[in-house]
């Protein structure tokens, strides 16, 4: 009985080694046919935010599906915002000679230089990252609260209007590397975003926290085009949204009209907005933008965009052909915000030129719509 048990054993060790050697050629192959450029497939991932679409190639196989390259061709001679300022004066794209203009650009360069440092300890390159550490971060992340603010600070500009803060920052926006978790958008939109993600989260205990996590996620640095606080209800949450998302590691650049002290003056309640003020200055650097010069009036604005009075109506028809070209105007519904929409039953081009230009005719006609 022994005899038959250990010849049942030797031959069962011995299918088990012949199993073992045939998958180990055949992984063999399999590993040879991986790098074998023919038998890999390229399909197109797409990334897609708010203001902007941001494409990237992913190759995938039957037996192995991995995280795009890093794609840099795109970031090849960016070099930051004041060389290509000055590249553009060169080629007679920008005009020369505004010294406040260049002062600003140093601030830009300077965070540019330190983002680009430091972009690793931020944490900006969204490739950088593999799932498996991800996945960390985030069980640890429900156990453990993770504070991270970014050891770079933010740029706060602020100036008068027409003085090139949103083409200033669009320009250092412009030059960052395309593979880097960033967001440039108006701060408007910023706000009707935060509102209606609050929607979504409806019940949650802390609501605002759960929303800058995914707004951190998505972008570490962020950019917002005219900083303006005029509602109440976003002056309100303003210090806990950004005091979660600082505390993420988000870095904020931001232009607006006004300097920080100035942010919601004589608003409801401004007592409880003050705080954000402190907050805003202490992980941005404030920069003023004093330049005198109004480069609305250089261009296309000397030839007028508020027209009054009945004399302006055949101007108004002109203005008005020219913005719909060869399309006919007709009644439209408009989506307004957060789901809501606007059914516009009648549409007199009149007031559709004024509701494009500015004009204060339109005030007389809102009957008519």
């Amino acid at each position: 009985m022994r005899t038959i048990t250990r010849a049942v054993r030797h031959v069962r060790a011995a299918s088990r080694l012949r199993e073992r050697d045939n998958f180990l050629s055949s992984l063999s192959r399999r590993q040879t046919t991986l790098v074998n450029p023919v038998s890999v497939s390229t399909y197109r991932g797409s990334y897609i935010d708010e203001i902007g679409g941001y494409s990237q190639p992913i190759m995938i196989s039957r037996t192995l599906c991995s995280p795009a390259a890093r794609d840099t061709s795109g970031d090849v001679g960016k070099a930051g915002p004041l060389v290509e300022y000055e590249r553009r004066i060169a080629a007679g794209e920008l005009v020369d000679g505004d010294s406040c203009q260049v002062g600003t650009l140093r601030e830009l360069q300077r965070l540019y230089d330190r983002l680009v440092e430091s972009a690793d300890a931020c944490q900006l390159d969204r490739y950088a990252a593999s799932d498996k550490s991800s996945r960390s971060r985030w069980l640890w992340s429900r156990f453990i609260p993770q504070f991270s603010y970014s050891p770079v600070k933010g740029l706060y500009l602020y100036g008068g209007v027409g003085t090139g803060k949103t083409m200033l920052m669009d320009l250092f926006f412009e030059q960052l590397p395309t593979s880097w978790r960033k967001k440039r958008i108006h701060f408007h939109d910023f706000m009707l975003n935060v509102h209606s993600r609050l929607q979504r989260h409806k019940g949650v205990t802390d609501p605002l926290e759960v929303v800058a996590g995914e707004i951190s996620d998505e972008s570490i640095l962020l950019c917002l085009d005219e900083f303006m606080v005029t509602d109440v209800a976003d002056a309100l949450i303003l210090n806990r949204l950004f005091g979660h998302l600082f505390t993420n590691g988000v870095v904020l650049v931001a232009t607006s009209n006004r300097a920080p002290d100035n942010l919601y003056e004589g608003g409801l309640q401004r007592d409880l907005f003050l705080p954000f003020i402190s907050t805003l200055k202490e992980r941005c650097v404030v920069h003023e933008i004093g330049s005198l010069i109004d480069y609305r009036k250089m261009t296309s604005a000397r030839q007028g965009f508020y027209f009054t009075g009945d004399m302006s109506s055949g101007h108004l028809k002109e203005k008005f052909h020219q913005l719909i070209g060869e399309q006919t105007a007709t009644p439209q519904e408009v989506e307004v915000v957060m789901g809501r929409k606007l059914q516009r039953i009648f549409i007199p081009w009149h007031w559709m030129v004024c509701r494009f230009l500015g004009s204060t005719i339109g005030q007389q006609h809102i009957g008519d719509v």
